[in-house]
């Protein structure tokens, strides 16, 4: 083996502008594997997150409109133990519908109301604070940005609202909030828990709870385990995926596209690797021929060959991630948004690089195949009788 390594080494060495080429066939086959796969998976992240990642991914609510979850402390211990290591953020939200009434005109919103600290972790609602603060006392609120524009309102000011049961209530505005959702930031209206609780006579009751889990692509598994967990007939478990099947559609086609590419480019690499090593087979069938004459085994003379396509697996992987790396971080800096933000978050997944170096090394392996079992048949006094 050690024999077939060294010869290897010293053909490799012996012809480095064909050496370099096939490096630099398999690297730019590697980076670009690195490069596509790296920039759908920080496309995918990037939607996720602005779609679903500041939004609850799995909410459990009353069957029966108009009901309400009561013991949602108790609810929520519950709900945690069904998968304690997925489920994260749990809040009791209460919310309901209700008319804004200013001096110059009225429009209908959603009041949602939380434990401000319980709801940071989905909402990050003081990074989303674009002025003021969050109202913590009785019949405070938040505005979204939009809402606030549309109304004319500013921080201080005291707005009158009316639900559909007729109760009113005034409250103070004492900041505006941005979701990044427009339909978000003209609709809803913020507040704390008691004051929600009291202006829509929920009780002691909240509207749902609302979750996130660590894993979104399996919020349909544990919504599953959170229904048979709360083995409740009065209440209803929902997820995102199940509400936003043209999204995960597009991102499984964003897959399929990458993976397609990605085995194209492959196949483009060993048929490259297996060529211009045959050609070598020709160009060192002398020398071959020479050292099967002096007794070396058809099998170690093939295990030449195919140590020079794992060697050149091993060059061609490390340098195609140098490159695939750049390559992201390339088109991450330099193509942004009009504001300046990436167009694509830089990404790196490092399972997925040493993944597509494995793949690279195997497939350069394999493509030394042809030329070592072609190297086996050759007849050593037919190759040094030729020259």
């Amino acid at each position: 083996m050690k024999l077939a390594f060294d010869i290897a080494l010293r053909f490799l060495k012996s012809s480095k502008a064909q050496t370099a080429l096939i490096v630099l066939g398999i690297a730019i086959g590697v980076s670009v594997q690195i490069f596509i796969g790296s920039l759908i998976t920080g496309l995918q992240k990037s939607l996720v997150d602005k779609t679903v990642g500041s939004a609850a991914q799995i909410t459990v609510s009353p069957k029966e409109d108009g009901n309400f979850i009561l013991a949602p402390q108790a609810k929520i211990k519950t709900i945690k133990a069904a998968s304690p290591d997925e489920i994260i953020h749990p809040v009791a939200v209460i919310q309901g519908p209700a008319i804004v009434k200013t001096a110059d005109q009225s429009t209908t919103i959603v009041m949602r109301g939380f434990d401000w600290d319980a709801a940071q972790g989905i909402y990050k609602l003081t990074d989303r604070l674009v002025k003021g603060k969050l109202g913590t006392n009785e019949n405070d609120v938040i505005l979204g940005e939009d809402l606030s524009e549309n109304l004319g309102v500013k921080i201080g000011d005291t707005i009158e609202m009316l639900t559909p049961s007729g109760k009113t209530g005034n409250f103070l505005v004492t900041g505006f909030f941005d979701l990044q959702v427009k339909s978000l930031n003209e609709s809803w209206i913020l507040t704390n828990a008691g004051t929600a609780q009291a202006f829509l006579e929920t009780g002691e009751g909240v509207s749902q709870i609302e979750m996130q889990v660590s894993d979104v692509f399996a919020a349909d598994e544990v919504a599953m385990l959170v229904e048979q967990r709360l083995k409740d007939n009065t209440l209803v478990v929902s997820n995102w995926k199940a509400e936003n099947e043209a999204l995960l559609s597009g991102l499984s086609g964003q897959t399929a596209s990458s993976l397609m590419i990605q085995v194209f480019v492959l196949i483009s690499v060993v048929l490259g690797i297996a060529s211009v090593l045959a050609i070598s087979v020709v160009q060192k069938s002398r020398q071959i021929g020479i050292l099967k004459a002096m007794g070396m085994h058809n099998l170690k003379a093939s295990l030449v060959f195919l140590s020079q396509g794992f060697l050149l697996g091993i060059l061609g992987a490390f340098v195609g991630i140098g490159l695939g790396i750049g390559l992201s971080w390339s088109f991450a800096t330099f193509v942004t948004n009009p504001d300046g933000s990436s167009l694509v978050p830089f990404y790196i997944d490092w399972h997925f690089i040493g993944i597509s170096a494995g793949i690279a090394i195997a497939a350069s392996t394999l493509a030394a195949l042809i030329p070592a079992i072609r190297v086996s048949k050759l007849d050593p006094m037919e190759v040094i009788k030729n020259g």
